[in-house]
């Protein structure tokens, strides 16, 4: 199974050539959400109500990603979803998308979210350069996380 969504360079010039010449191409979903972000949180902290936090990455490294999260006591669905994330076009565009996929719909159940995966992410990005796919592991270790700090809270 493929893990990228291979371009031609024939119809297409990348948006992005490393200084050992790999040239890379990002969706136009990718650069929608990287150009305009959607949940951004400006601050420290979202400005609405939220009972799950969650962060992962490491500034060594490059990235981080930072998710809050509202999910209704009672209907167990993700209702309001906020991020940070310190990293490349890729990190920010695997974070926003990954708000959207959880509050679209009137929210997703908590435990759909705790299945989203990697393959989820990257089809709705359109996918990522082979070099950057591990940004998006990141955006689902986040929300898992900001879900298992909800599960911590609420017992």
């Amino acid at each position: 199974m493929k893990r990228t969504q291979k371009f031609s360079c024939k119809k297409f010039s990348p948006d992005i050539i490393s200084p050992r010449g790999d040239k890379w191409l990002y969706s136009k979903t990718v650069k929608d959400h990287f150009f305009h972000p959607r949940n951004f949180v400006l601050g420290g902290k979202p400005n609405f109500k939220y009972n799950g936090v969650g962060m992962v990455g490491s500034p060594a490294c490059g990235d981080m990603m930072k998710i809050w999260i509202y999910i209704d006591p009672k209907t167990k669905r993700i209702k309001k979803c906020g991020w940070q994330t310190f990293g490349c076009a890729s990190a920010i565009a695997s974070t926003s998308i990954i708000s959207v996929m959880v509050t679209e719909k009137n929210g997703m159940p908590i435990n759909k979210a705790l299945k989203l995966s990697q393959k989820d992410i990257l089809k709705r990005l359109g996918g990522l350069p082979e070099r950057k796919i591990h940004c998006s592991v990141l955006g689902d270790q986040a929300l898992k996380s900001a879900i298992e700090n909800y599960f911590k809270k609420a017992s």
